[in-house]
């Protein structure tokens, strides 16, 4: 059976869907109740994505089971091939796919990713480096880049 929690990260609330076979949802709300309770299922989750908030992982060690098609399925795991702090564009990830042509199709598939940051689909980006397409909107894919590779403010003495 299927549990459920919400906890508050600096992004707003994010919602954990998952059960003994794994996690199958972690999405950002923009507003709503947090749970006074974690099931035992979902703890890690949390505890890695406050982790992961605060700088302190660069990945993620969960048992995962999102729900989609076998397509979905095998974009959403190349994505997990994305180091932490890089980006790789919707062509170059068309390509690791195995089919160029399928570039609408493998972006229509990372946009139907039910595992925010966990599957990371925040690093996918335009072919010429613009911040393109993220359900959770440009504001918050930004913010997690940032967060993954911050640019040092070079002193200037």
């Amino acid at each position: 059976m299927s549990q459920l929690t919400y906890f508050k990260c600096p992004l707003g609330i994010a919602k954990i869907v998952g059960d003994a076979i794994g996690i199958s949802e972690i999405s950002i709300l923009d507003e709503g109740e947090v749970s006074n309770f974690v099931p035992k299922e979902l703890e890690q989750a949390v505890i890695q994505l406050q982790e992961y908030f605060e700088g302190k992982r660069t990945h993620f060690d969960l048992k995962i089971n999102p729900k989609g098609t076998d397509f979905q399925r095998s974009v959403w795991y190349e994505l997990l091939n994305i180091p932490f702090g890089k980006t790789l564009s919707y062509m170059e990830l068309s390509k690791k796919i195995g089919d160029v042509k399928a570039i609408r199709a493998v972006a229509a598939a990372n946009g139907k990713n039910p595992l925010w940051i966990v599957i990371p689909c925040h690093r996918v980006i335009g072919t010429d480096g613009s911040l393109t397409g993220y359900a959770g909107g440009l504001g918050r894919k930004k913010w997690l880049l940032d967060l993954e590779n911050p640019t040092k403010q070079q002193s200037l003495f």
